[in-house]
């Protein structure tokens, strides 16, 4: 999901495109032989800069079982540089780090000591047991609890993404070849991943068609994360009188404290991740075809196989089936769904658990035609299933208008829609029996409208200089996103890309 929330902010990231040229020189006066001289790819090192703010707001925490605060803010910084190697070769370098902050992560533990509000949010030792104050769970070592609605202050609720890309392109000489190999590697507190691409592209019908050819294999590997309860009753082999729960009160549906030793007891499984991978191999296939002097279209697929641990060992799972148990304030169960809860917190019946493998196949087109000098038309439509039962339509419109030579306004809409998986279930609506189940809303049935609006300011001759870096362009665009399931979102990005000289 993180990685996700990253990649969306950096969708408006232009990526450096070199372009091909040739040029043929005067017959010489003294001979009738031409002389072609080749250009280079990219004539100089070029950096681009792209700097985006995240805040979103909802009311379906997946870490809560699909109830609860969603805010987040994240915050994200991408540096990419392209180098020539040589007249035919580009070396392209790019770094990202986003730091976010999350309510909803933070409630992987929303539990602590009333003598010690202090946990770590993520390990097995997270609450103090109080084992040294005696037993009284009215004492100063009784456990307390946020609630859904609440972020808690434990360790999950803040996290730094890192991540980084390094790939080489080599153009033919008739520059209508180019071949490219990159590496990848990402890295955050409970994820990390490490990826491999190669791609091929075609130029034909002098450079008016377009056909390429890109593959990415991406290793990935949990290190997982559980909700604390379950960590607290696997690590006292469910021993309720024992550690963490010798000082809990557990409450049943009406608030009463139920009897730890009795015929009816909180019992949830915990079983743990059995395979900490989580591989994709993915493609893409793409034809372009300049179809007029003002009209050009594209079409593409992008079929990617994903296998290993695919559901989050952070997200909470609620059985409609079974009863339910909390921790917190007796009064506030009965507003438990509500954001007047504040203090108690639903035990967890499981954590979410999905198939071991899923097949995506997205397709679509891109259309654009130049109606005049200052309006370009930008059109794109996809259209996605996987075997999970997800079907989506994306449209897209864009707009750029050119306002003078240097500046430019694009603005922009985009509808979705999609289907609900058919492991999805809103909060305490699974069944024990089911084999897969998630209530994460990302997997919901729901649609969605985005409004952009940006501006560029590009200087085609660099004439801007610090030293050997010049300016070339500017860019600030923003982004609303709204779902029809109370959640949105904003996105601010600034992006800048210079020349060194």
């Amino acid at each position: 999901m993180k990685i996700i929330i990253v990649i969306l902010l950096l969708l408006s990231y232009n990526s450096i495109i070199a372009q091909a040229q040739k040029v043929e020189s005067d017959s010489s006066s003294s001979s009738a032989t031409d002389t072609i001289f080749k250009l280079r790819v990219l004539d100089n090192a070029e950096i681009d800069i792209l700097s985006s703010f995240y805040k979103q707001q909802g009311a379906n925490a997946a870490v809560s079982g699909g109830i609860g605060t969603e805010e987040l803010t994240n915050f994200a910084t991408s540096i990419s540089v392209a180098i020539p190697l040589t007249d035919d070769d580009i070396l392209s370098i790019d770094a990202t780090i986003s730091a976010y902050s999350s309510a909803s992560s933070s409630n992987l533990n929303p539990f602590s000591s009333a003598s010690d509000d202090s946990n770590d949010g993520g390990g097995k030792k997270r609450i103090s047991s109080g084992a040294s104050s005696g037993g009284d769970p009215g004492d100063d070592n009784k456990v307390i609890a946020n609630s859904p609605w609440v972020a808690s202050s434990s360790d999950a609720k803040d996290d730094i993404w890192f991540g980084g890309n390094i790939a080489y392109s080599h153009y033919s000489d008739d520059r209508n070849n180019i071949y490219s190999v990159g590496f990848s590697a990402a890295k955050e507190y409970d994820y990390s991943s490490l990826g491999i691409s190669l791609g091929y592209t075609r130029f034909l019908n002098s450079k008016n068609t377009e056909l390429a050819f890109k593959g990415n294999v991406f290793f990935d590997k949990w290190n997982p994360q559980y909700p604390a309860e379950l960590n607290h009753y696997a690590d006292l082999n469910g021993d309720l009188d024992e550690g963490f729960f010798e000082y809990a009160v557990i409450l049943d549906k009406n608030g009463n404290p139920i009897d730890k030793d009795g015929p009816k007891v909180w019992s949830p499984n915990t079983a743990a991740i059995d395979d900490e991978r989580r591989n994709t191999v993915a493609l893409s296939m793409s034809l372009a075809q300049i179809l007029s002097k003002r009209a050009q279209v594209s079409f593409f697929v992008e079929p990617t196989y994903q296998f290993g641990w695919l559901a989050n060992p952070m997200q909470r799972v609620y059985f409609d089936d079974k009863s339910n148990y909390f921790i917190g304030n007796p009064s506030s169960v009965y507003v438990y769904n509500y954001t007047q809860n504040t203090d108690v917190y639903h035990l967890a019946d499981d954590i979410e658990r999905l198939p071991s493998s899923r097949m995506k196949f997205p397709l679509g087109a891109r259309f654009s035609y130049y109606l005049n000098k200052r309006f370009i038309l930008k059109l794109y439509y996809r259209y996605y299933f996987d075997d999970w039962g997800i079907n989506s339509n994306t449209v897209k419109i864009e707009l750029p208008i050119k306002l003078n030579h240097s500046w430019t306004l694009y603005p922009s809409y985009r509808f979705y829609n999609q289907s609900a998986a058919t492991y999805f279930a809103p909060y305490n609506k699974h069944l024990s029996t089911d084999s897969y189940y998630t209530s994460d809303y990302d997997l919901s049935q729901f649609s969605s409208n985005q409004y952009g609006l940006g501006v560029k300011y590009k200087d085609g001759f660099a004439k801007l200089h610090l030293w050997k870096i010049a300016f070339k362009s500017l860019s600030l665009d923003y982004n609303y996103y709204r779902r029809n399931i109370e959640f949105d979102a904003h996105v601010v990005s600034l992006g800048i890309t210079l020349v060194i000289k």
